[in-house]
């Protein structure tokens, strides 16, 4: 079978190296590039955002649907995903850890690195012979149907879906000018086009990611297995520095055409940088003004409104001009803006059958709402499988959160944090990678607030009455309250309210769901 794969290789010349492209490529210069003296459009009034973090901080504000819309789905899916799915790593640095081991063998202490290297060559053979380029004929997407996945997201409550574009091994999922990319080899289809169809025929928001700028350093050991002149070159990206690349010009610029050409091409409604960025620290700005062209771009089209989201990881968190992603995350607290709970529902962002879930669908439901609590929007990430079907494991997070969804819609979507976010025993702490992995009890409760409404959700099957401490008389909550119902239940609920808090009597009708959600009338003023 290999062998059939192997004579498909030759189709590769054709990629040729990276400065013969089959069209010219964007640039910064031919980009709607602005004056960094001009704050308005003379013309229109229309404001000009500059490529600077003081007006993207003025300008920038989160679109209402966003805010709305409080749930997404992000796609991890490309060639990793169709390596074998009995690996023994993620394969969101497959092509990274695959050249761990210099070319004359293993030696040494088995890391991460070290370990897959030694499985790609008993798999595959040696990276020298089987490089991380042979694997993209194995990506073939032969049973994926993008129509299908965004109707079942969207079932399960996705209000927007985000594929990523480029992830760190610089291969593009989309009919780019640069050579590798999906719509040549491998799946020869442009998955962003289909994703951005889908989407819409289903009145879903369709957003982009860009894992883009590590790949220079992702690459960095192939360089000991490749030379120089072959097609893979360009892949690697062999014609930057594999450490000082972030001051070079050239990639600066090439980076700002690639991420470019997918905002032209596609018109996402969100864009979101999952990786570093040129910024003036490394002597380019090219960074902020594709953030800024991208805004701006928006602003021209709509008439001076923003209907965008631009979203970013790695810039500080408490920096106003973007939305940042807490990515694998959490919030200790409500914060000021809305921000964006990412994590993946499989254990690794990438397709691995081996992989082990991070949390179990309880604790995942309950963070979600947690996170909605504090002004943050969700966005899970599905690894789909080389063949673009989703896992089943993955599908059971999914739908279970999905019926949560729908049961408790009206206290989820179009809300919006109270003056607390409520209470409870378990601990959530504030920062990105440190995720809450622990169950949730009756006593954690959660509140938002929607037409002058208060929301309450219990993060799990209560056993006995429920106490809400945070409504008690004399407290935060200065109106009366006029009624408590169970959301998506017509059972008649008791309720008492003292200076002790609200005390809901145990519903009778509770079986085993994972969340319980109560709307709390409030009098009007």
């Amino acid at each position: 079978m290999l062998k059939n794969f192997l004579a498909l290789l030759p189709l590769i010349g054709l990629m040729f190296h990276q400065g013969t492209l089959d069209a010219a490529p964007p640039t910064a210069a031919s980009s709607t590039s602005t004056s960094t003296a001009t704050e308005t459009n003379a013309s229109s009034d229309i404001p000009t955002i500059q490529p600077s973090w003081e007006s993207m901080a003025e300008h920038y504000h989160v679109p209402e649907w966003f805010v709305d819309g409080k749930v997404g789905v992000w796609m991890h899916w490309g060639i990793p995903s169709a390596a074998d799915e009995n690996r023994p790593n993620d394969g969101s640095h497959y092509g990274r850890l695959m050249y761990s081991v210099v070319p004359d063998g293993f030696t040494g202490k088995m890391g991460m690195g070290e370990t897959l290297t030694k499985w790609h060559t008993e798999r595959y053979g040696h990276p020298s012979e089987f490089g991380y380029e042979k694997l993209i004929p194995l990506f073939k997407a032969e049973k994926w149907d993008p129509d299908s996945l965004v109707q079942f997201v969207k079932h399960n409550g996705a209000r927007f879906i985000m594929p990523v574009a480029t992830h760190h091994d610089n291969f593009d999922m989309y009919d780019s000018f640069h050579p590798w990319n999906a719509a040549k080899m491998g799946p020869k289809r442009d998955t962003l086009k289909e994703w951005k169809a889908a989407a819409k025929k289903h009145g879903l928001k369709f957003g982009v990611s860009t894992h883009l700028y590590w790949s220079p350093r992702f690459f960095a050991n192939a360089r000991k297995y490749q030379k120089p002149g072959t097609p893979e070159w360009s892949l690697f990206n062999m014609d930057y520095d594999q450490r000082g690349y972030a001051s070079q010009d050239s990639w600066n610029e090439h980076w700002y055409a690639r991420c470019w050409d997918v905002i032209e091409k596609y018109d996402p409604d969100m864009f979101n940088n999952d990786s570093p960025y040129p910024s003036a620290r490394t002597g380019n700005n090219l960074g902020l003004k594709l953030f800024s062209d991208y805004l701006n771009r928006d602003l021209q089209e709509n008439n001076g409104e923003q209907t965008v989201v631009l979203s970013c990881k790695d810039a500080k968190a408490d920096r106003a001009g973007f939305t940042y992603n807490l990515e694998r995350g959490s919030s200790g607290e409500i914060q000021p803006t809305p921000w964006m709970w990412a994590t993946d529902l499989s254990g690794g962002w990438f397709y691995r059958a081996t992989a082990v879930n991070r949390m179990s669908i309880p604790v995942m439901i309950g963070n979600a709402i947690d996170a909605i609590s504090k002004n943050g929007v969700v966005m899970l990430n599905i690894a789909l499988r080389g063949d673009g079907t989703i896992p089943e494991n993955q599908a059971a997070y999914l739908t279970a959160f999905g019926e949560v969804l729908r049961t408790n819609a009206e206290g989820i979507y179009g809300s919006r944090p109270w003056k607390v976010y409520g209470e409870g025993p378990l601990e959530i702490k504030t920062g990105r990678q440190g995720e809450n992995k622990k169950d949730y009890s009756q006593a954690d409760i959660r509140l938002t607030t929607k037409d002058g409404n208060l929301y309450a959700f219990v993060l799990a099957t209560p056993t006995e009455d429920i106490v809400i401490k945070t409504l008690a008389t004399g407290g935060v909550l200065d109106k009366t309250i006029e009624s408590v119902s169970m959301m998506g239940s017509d059972e008649t609920i008791s309720w008492t309210r003292s200076d002790k808090g609200m005390t809901i009597e145990l519903p009778k009708s509770l079986s085993d769901e994972l969340v319980v959600g109560f709307k709390v009338t409030l009098a009007s003023p």
